[in-house]
């Protein structure tokens, strides 16, 4: 073939393969034809990955247009440079979403040509680097969103915790709330009831981010209202009723697990139910360290549901805590979790006459179990609430 003939082979190639002819791309190429430029990065060196970079560009790609800017030919080979108008709205590519927009090609490729076949190609083209730079532009867009949703949901969040712990005289109510970073649907909350009761309430809503913050701030409202406008001695009620308003206002995939209970601070009566929470615990002056069981659905997962209420009575010394799955749930290197058992054990073990609060105490273990370079999945919330000795009882122990 003479140097001319063999341009216009290079041409009609680039042509084809612009166009997605597939069938005429198999008629040009050699049995052995390697591609040594790489248009895609899982694209193979041989014919079909020749193919399957043209079907992927056509799927990908309209309005593509080849103009041949200028062409050498000497011996086997012809060098060519050209340019390539494409619209970027069919598919996604190189992780780069359709823009709409129109996309500049600007290339150099080398062929060499046995028989009248392409058998080799090298090239250099813009289009990668500018694929990859829309793709970098669109991650760190992203992570600017995610920061800023972070921020509100932070807000959210911060805005919905109470800003100061009740004062009982005879008891220590020791909150503790870490957040990680991607911010969780964890709340703790004290509703203030008639004849001097205290309601408490530890609570997690499913998600991440503000979707999460959103509704346990909702969350939070609804039982606020509830406990103020029943102001009764039943958890149960409160729970029952928030979950009816929850129901009709979150979105049906979502759901918040809740632990309610009312304290009775002059006689130690603590009534509860869950509306399924992780159990609480309770510390009896012996050392012993049972679950608090009650049973009942999420709240907002299924209407009409019933909580099953319990009471106990915490005597001087007894502590129980009250806590969301980011600590039992915590994993090692090893992704060996901190767990039930574990919890349970470590608050048998804590004394009640030791100075460090239980939360304190927790949280030292959890960092020597995690170990250095722990990053915290999930929020961490624990609440304690202990009844201490009368104070004449202290003096005289002093």
């Amino acid at each position: 073939m003479s140097e001319e003939e063999n341009m216009t082979l290079a041409r009609r190639f680039m042509e084809a393969r612009v166009k997605g002819d597939l069938d005429t791309l198999d008629e040009m190429m050699t049995p052995d034809y390697v591609s040594h430029a790489k248009l895609l990065p899982d694209q193979q060196p041989d014919r079909e990955g020749e193919k399957w970079v043209a079907a992927q560009f056509a799927a990908t790609f309209s309005n593509r247009r080849l103009l041949v800017e200028d062409q050498v030919a000497g011996g086997d080979k012809v060098v060519s440079r050209f340019i390539v108008h494409l619209t970027h709205d069919r598919g996604e590519i190189m992780g780069v979403a359709p823009s709409g927009r129109e996309l500049t090609n600007r290339a150099i490729v080398i062929h060499r040509i046995v028989e009248g076949k392409i058998a080799e190609e090298w090239g250099l083209g813009t289009l990668g680097s500018k694929l990859r730079g829309q793709r970098l532009e669109h991650e760190r867009i992203e992570r600017e969103r995610f920061e800023r949703e972070l921020q509100v949901a932070r807000s959210i969040q911060q805005a919905s915790l109470p800003k100061e712990v009740p004062q009982l005289e005879g008891w220590q109510i020791s909150p503790f709330y870490q957040p990680a970073r991607e911010v969780g649907g964890d709340f703790y909350d004290f509703h203030l009831l008639s004849e001097e009761r205290l309601g408490l309430v530890v609570g997690d809503a499913t998600g991440k981010g503000v979707p999460a913050a959103l509704v346990m701030s909702t969350t939070c409202g609804m039982l606020q209202l509830a406990a103020r406008a029943l102001d009764s001695s039943s958890p149960g009620e409160v729970l029952a009723q928030v979950n009816e308003t929850l129901f009709a206002r979150i979105p049906p995939n979502m759901f918040v697990t809740c632990f309610y209970a009312i304290l009775d601070p002059s006689n130690g009566r603590f009534a509860y139910a869950n509306a399924g929470h992780d159990l609480p615990y309770l510390r009896s002056q012996g050392g012993g360290c049972e679950e608090l069981k009650a049973r009942g659905m999420p709240l907002g997962l299924m209407p009409a549901m019933s909580y099953e209420e319990k009471e106990t009575v915490l005597n001087v010394g007894e502590a129980t805590l009250l806590y969301s799955d980011g600590l039992v749930e915590a994993h090692d290197p090893a992704r060996k979790m901190f767990g039930f058992p574990r919890l349970q054990a470590l608050l048998a073990e804590h004394s009640a006459e030791e100075e460090r609060l239980v939360g304190d105490f927790l949280m030292e273990e959890l960092y020597s179990f995690v170990g250095e370079g722990w990053e915290q999945e999930d929020d961490i919330t624990l609440l304690t609430l202990r009844r201490s000795p009368p104070r004449a009882e202290l003096t005289r122990t002093l």
